[in-house]
């Protein structure tokens, strides 16, 4: 039964102490924002600041939002997702550090949208977002927020991409940052996290062995070519589908199959969709898959595959797992569908783990201080984080690990920053 208060709206507070102790041990695999939170216990960067955030509720984007309270911030956190919430996080946050939470794992479309107003009637001043969803929601209809609200950070492709639309259109108000565009955050939790974690849930939805398998990766950004490694290292033969050229030539250089969705269709065994488009596997590619074929998705919106229109084609729909649906088609055949086509990663597992999520969210962290500190500096466009916080954060992370590097000479300096010296000097 769903708790709901004026405070919070969760599922289930008996489950608080499990999620302490979750967000309690990803925060031991989370030493650079660990660092970043304690210069925040003592600087108070979001002193007085409310901090609408509008997240997947996990164990790792609770420290984040933790982080921003103990540096000031007056702070509450909304479900990105309506599958993706750990519901025993969302209790402890409330429990634990008294941050109000409103999302929990399964609720309906409306609820979502209640819990999105909850974020606005906040009347945040800064927001952390995770698909645009509450930026666009304020642009289109809560733009008597505007004036207060000082910019925002953005985690996802898709979000950006809406972003970028905004600032085309003229129609941005407020600064946002694009964490997505940092080499930390891009590099590393979409390649080495999306790559991991969208294998994990796969197998957890399904428990199928990947070597052998036909394995379809729509879109081949650092998300694809993460679960394309991944899928690779455990057996399975991959294929590309892609729309860039560029991206295109690049799979077929690391050895994989590259062809149109309208072929690989015919011969896949897995498909997964990561191009934050829509309708990428559409009903007529969903019709023409093997009898059992199985399809997921690992975009942020749950549009990337065509389920509503694969319903259509559809004569039962039976659940044979926690996350895995067999449709039943007209046509006699089956199409497995997993996690609802929502995040797979995220509805049949837990997310990326806690080490990748740490530079994500120091990202996060220090470009919500940047968009304050530089308050009424700043244009209404999409910023990236200078190349200087992204070498602090791999500097504070490679130390973490153990690792030592080189530095250059003052020798090998000067030869990197001359033009005179060469093979005739």
């Amino acid at each position: 039964m769903t708790v709901t208060v004026e405070k919070y709206d969760v599922k289930d507070m008996s489950l608080a102490e499990q999620g302490k102790n979750n967000i309690e041990w990803a925060y031991k695999d989370m030493p650079v924002l660990a660092q970043i939170r304690e210069r925040f216990k003592k600087e108070q960067p979001f002193k007085g600041i409310r901090v609408s955030s509008c997240v997947h509720v996990t164990k790792e984007t609770a420290n984040l939002v933790i982080t921003m309270k103990e540096g000031g911030a007056d702070a509450i956190l909304v479900a990105s997702n309506p599958l993706s919430t750990q519901d025993d996080v969302a209790a402890a946050l409330v429990k634990y550090w008294d941050i109000p939470v409103y999302g929990y794992s399964g609720e309906d479309k409306e609820t979502y949208k209640r819990h999105v107003q909850a974020a606005l009637n906040h009347k945040p001043q800064f927001i952390i977002d995770d698909g645009c969803d509450i930026v666009a929601t304020i642009h289109s209809s809560r733009r008597d927020l505007i004036p207060e609200i000082i910019g925002s950070c953005e985690e996802t492709t898709t979000g950006i991409i809406r972003l970028n639309a905004m600032e085309k259109d003229g129609e941005l108000k407020f600064p946002a940052l694009a964490v997505n565009s940092s080499l930390t955050k891009f590099m590393y939790d979409n390649r080495y996290g999306t790559g991991q974690s969208a294998i994990d849930g796969i197998i957890r939805a399904t428990n199928i062995l990947l070597a052998g398998k036909t394995f379809v990766v729509c879109g081949y950004g650092w998300c694809g070519k993460g679960v394309a490694m991944r899928a690779k290292g455990l057996g399975a033969n991959v294929v590309v589908v892609e729309v860039d050229p560029l991206k295109a030539l690049e799979a077929a250089m690391e050895g994989y199959r590259v062809m149109k969705i309208s072929e690989a269709a015919k011969i896949g065994d897995i498909f997964i969709c990561i191009t934050g488009d829509i309708n990428v596997i559409d009903v007529e590619h969903l019709l023409t898959m093997k009898d059992g074929a199985m399809v997921c998705n690992a975009g942020h919106f749950d549009v990337e595959v065509n389920v509503n229109g694969l319903k259509k084609e559809t004569v039962e729909i039976r659940k044979i797992r926690p996350s895995l649906e067999e449709y039943k088609l007209k046509n006699g055949k089956s199409i497995l569908v997993l996690a609802e086509g929502r995040l797979v990663n995220l509805v049949a597992a837990e997310g990326h783990p806690a080490s990748v999520m740490d530079m994500s969210f120091a990202n996060q962290a220090l470009g919500a201080e940047f968009i304050i500190k530089n308050k009424g500096k700043l244009a209404n466009k999409v910023y990236t984080l200078p190349q200087s916080t992204d070498i602090e954060i791999a500097t504070l992370k490679l130390k973490s690990m153990g690792i030592e590097i080189d530095s250059l000479t003052e020798e090998q300096e000067r030869y990197l920053n001359s033009w005179s010296t060469g093979t005739a000097s």
